[in-house]
């Protein structure tokens, strides 16, 4: 049987940390905690748990600490957790008979990462991640942001979920593109993995022109694979979008289309780029492709689950109603609203459209 260190790196954590730690109480041998500059509660919570606890001071690049946090562990495994992740019971006990079962000669293993909800908490956004390597294989990270396991050797696909539960408010927003600006500044390259993060960040903060061209940087480059190209080419169009150019937006949704069979992202930008021209009939087949589209066989691949369930039937919804087929309508907006309860857009709709119902029912019924 395998025994497990988890190697964790924190700062200020104190909202999420015992949550963390609970949820993996019996399921690890050792528990390695590395602070890079707490202020709050977070050391004093963490030697409650272990005496493994150190400090790393911090020098803007979060591979260093996670190489850092490897470095101490002392078991046969080392797993991985954030302060704000954890271990559903059904997980943990799954985790248990992992130790158990783990073929030696197996190097790493993959495990779903749930890492975004919706209101009523079904998961919006699932990843595969890198979480249990073999400690003599000496596994490093890589990246100053958004770091990830360089894996060599044998990797197998675990059916074991971490679910993250970020509580914390106030978080620094700025941080890495602060971090990225001074990497470039000091001269230093990005890799693949930092082109497509140094993306992502310019993205969220809406730099859509710069994002954009990071993301043909990264597109440009051999190393890269069809996976992350659908991802990269679904969040062009979205900066083609918000930089008001529809045309470039619906080139590099299709482009997708050359790497496999079409995501729902992609149907579900589709379908709207055509519901706002009022063209139903095209948006509907869209949209109902984004419904039928077949799970990607590369267990790696980013899924967005809103666009495969009720984002898809909301747009069918407005789009049989914008073409008064208020039966079908209704249909599509009770799944939505089923899908996502609690959405008060979507209960208006079902209650609207039940409304618009009834008045043809009754219309048919005295004509």
């Amino acid at each position: 049987m395998i025994t497990i260190s988890l190697c964790m790196i924190v700062k200020n954590e104190e909202a999420v940390l015992e949550r963390c730690l609970e949820s993996v109480r019996d399921a690890v041998d050792e528990i390695v905690i590395v602070d890079t500059g707490s202020t709050d509660r977070t050391v004093e919570i963490a030697r409650r748990w272990t005496d493994a606890v150190y400090h790393f001071d911090w020098i803007e690049d979060f591979a260093a600490a996670r190489n850092a946090s490897f470095a101490y562990a002392t078991q046969s495994h080392i797993l991985w957790l954030d302060a704000d992740d954890r271990l559903l019971e059904k997980d943990r006990l799954a985790l248990l008979q992992l130790k158990k079962s783990l073929d030696p000669n197996v190097d790493a293993v993959s495990m779903l990462y749930h890492c975004d909800f919706d209101s009523a908490g079904n998961v919006t956004l699932a990843v595969r991640r890198a979480r249990l390597v073999k400690r003599s294989r000496d596994i490093r990270w890589e990246g100053v942001v958004h770091e990830d396991l360089i894996i060599s050797g044998a990797c197998i696909d675990g059916d074991i979920v971490v679910t993250h539960g970020k509580l914390k408010e106030g978080s620094d927003s700025g941080r890495n593109l602060r971090i990225y600006a001074k990497l470039l500044e000091s001269g230093g390259t990005m890799g693949a993995r930092d082109l497509l993060h140094y993306g992502m960040e310019l993205h969220q903060h809406r730099r859509y022109a710069e994002a954009h061209e990071i993301y043909s940087k990264f597109r440009s480059l051999p190393s890269t694979k069809g996976e992350e190209h659908i991802f990269v080419c679904i969040r062009q169009a979205d900066c083609y979008y918000h930089l008001g150019d529809r045309d470039k937006e619906l080139l590099a949704t299709f482009q997708a289309f050359q790497y496999d069979t079409p995501r729902p992202e992609s149907c579900c930008r589709l379908g709207y780029y055509f519901m706002e021209q009022g063209r139903y009939a095209q948006a509907i087949y869209w949209y109902k492709e984004a419904l039928d589209a077949p799970i990607p066989e590369n267990r790696w691949a980013i899924r967005n689950e809103v666009s495969r369930t009720w984002l898809p039937h909301m747009h069918l919804g407005n789009c049989y109603a914008q073409l008064m087929e208020y039966d079908t309508a209704f249909e599509h907006y009770f799944k939505a609203s089923a899908a996502c309860p609690g959405n008060a857009y979507l209960e208006e709709r079902v209650e609207e459209t039940a409304r618009l119902v009834r008045q043809q029912s009754a219309r048919s019924a005295s004509s």
